[in-house]
């Protein structure tokens, strides 16, 4: 039986989730990527709390470059408001996603900008 993308991209978050979850010290990093759009979120598993949050949205730097550029500005952004927060190591949760394209730009860009996973 074959499943559609959707399906499948559920399963593999499922299979993901069972293993990972964020804390006050190591948030888990939690990457969504629409068409058009990349968002990131530090997420406190245990307190059920959203610590900070980044997207391509609305950003100046993100107008008129290829998406993986978008999701590298979008990593930048939440290793910033990581650090401010006072998080330097978090857990990634890759949300169903290959590893591969936007969400391992995100990841690098978020390495380089002092984030540590």
């Amino acid at each position: 039986m074959a499943f559609s993308k959707l399906a499948r991209r559920a399963k593999i978050k499922r299979r993901i989730r069972k293993n990972i979850s964020g804390s006050a010290q190591t948030p888990r990093l939690s990457v969504y990527r629409s068409n058009k759009q990349i968002y990131a979120q530090l997420i406190d598993d245990v307190n059920g709390v959203t610590i900070a949050s980044a997207s391509s949205q609305g950003v100046k730097e993100c107008e008129n470059v290829t998406k993986v550029e978008q999701a590298a500005v979008v990593g930048k952004l939440i290793a910033e408001k990581a650090i401010k927060a006072g998080v330097e190591t978090v857990v990634f949760d890759r949300n169903g996603y290959l590893y591969h394209g936007r969400v391992k730009s995100l990841a690098d860009s978020a390495r380089e900008g002092g984030l540590k996973f």
